[in-house]
């Protein structure tokens, strides 16, 4: 076992600040002076209500979310939102249920042929032909003129590829953000709803969180569950049933942290600066490159190959060795994957930098 915490590159559940994991080892066996641990006190109790505020609170001051915003905090990630959001939104189309897709990687794939189950999931633009390595240019979109919304991926951690700007659409824009929520600063007035699993750059595996412009509650399909009827949530704070309440202590901690930081404008900054460095180690490399394209390379999940692949092996177990832990590619897209979500530090990506830089000299 090591003696000291390696740097974690995993994609998600991914590492989180240590500060805040050192806090949460305190509170699970005394919290508040409660005399308990945070997940043994009722969620209805008045500590772990005002826990509950705070961090609705703190990722509002954070996002800069519009009070026409309503802020849940749900259960079964990215997977369950990609049932609920045709649930409670398609029925806005004007000619049957039907939305919009711009399909740029695994993720949005899974998101159409969830959302297929509830109307018509139209793909207006796709980059499948290129392996999606790339983002389809906006001027390509055939968007239909009668969907409910359009719905992309901010981030494909897979592989790696990530908006740099927010598309301009007449529907409402649905985004999933699990992998680059509070990594840049966005205005959230240009999406209709924002939603991920918080395992990336929030939290712990669990906990959810759906932002939705209030005017496009109400209008759920009569065949939504409760639990999934955001308008139902958001009239009980996220409680129609038990929530993660550690996963929301846990979230509402990595909010005050992020404040600590500076915001996300300032978490913004280094995370430029961690991802240019690992990519123009990559760009300057006789052994490494980038497949995807630099105007939508993403900053938080750093793909990229080694040009002799009978190398991998020994780069991932070398790198493990140095204390740099999970780069290893998808199963589906193979190579290598560098998560370097807002918890990584940047001595961590100064560390694998410096491994890459060693391991090409050695080869």
């Amino acid at each position: 076992m090591p003696e000291q915490r390696v740097y974690n590159f995993a994609p998600g559940p991914a590492t989180l600040p240590e500060e805040v994991l050192q806090q949460a080892t305190r509170d699970i066996i005394n919290w508040q002076d409660l005399g308990m641990g945070v997940m043994e006190v009722s969620h209805r109790g008045k500590a772990f209500m005002a826990c509950y505020q705070e961090a609705v609170q703190d990722l509002r001051d954070l996002m800069a979310i519009p009070d026409d915003y309503a802020v849940l905090f749900l259960q079964g990630g990215a997977i369950g939102q990609n049932a609920a959001i045709p649930m409670n939104l398609m029925s806005l189309a004007k000619n049957g249920p039907k939305a919009d897709f711009v399909v740029t990687g695994i993720w949005t794939e899974k998101s159409v042929k969830e959302a297929a189950k509830y109307g018509q999931a139209h793909i207006a633009a796709t980059s499948q032909a290129n392996g999606f390595t790339d983002i389809p240019a906006r001027s390509t979109w055939q968007l239909s003129d009668d969907a409910a919304y359009v719905h992309i991926c901010s981030n494909e951690t897979v592989g790696g590829v990530e908006f740099q700007d927010i598309p301009k659409v007449n529907q409402p824009l649905v985004a999933d953000v699990s992998s680059n929520i509070l990594s840049r600063v966005w205005d959230i007035q240009q999406f209709g709803v924002l939603f991920g699993g918080a395992q990336k750059n929030i939290g712990p595996a669990g906990l959810g969180i759906t932002i939705v412009r209030k005017d496009l509650l109400g209008h759920a399909m009569p065949i939504t569950p409760m639990v999934w009827d955001w308008t139902k949530q958001a009239e009980n704070d996220s409680m129609l049933n038990t929530p993660p309440t550690f996963g929301v202590y846990l979230a509402g901690a990595v909010f005050k942290w992020l404040k600590r930081q500076g915001g996300v404008a300032a978490m913004e900054k280094i995370n430029i600066q961690k991802a240019t460095m690992l990519y123009d180690c990559i760009d300057q490399s006789t052994l490494y490159t980038s497949k995807v394209a630099p105007t939508c390379r993403s900053r938080m999940n750093v793909t990229f190959y080694l040009k002799d692949e009978s190398l991998n092996e020994r780069f991932v177990e070398e790198a493990a060795k140095r204390g740099l832990a999970n780069l290893k590619g998808h199963k589906s897209v193979g190579g290598m994957r560098a998560s370097i979500y807002n918890a990584m530090p940047l001595a961590g990506v100064e560390a694998l930098v410096h491994f890459m830089k060693e391991f090409e000299r050695g080869v």
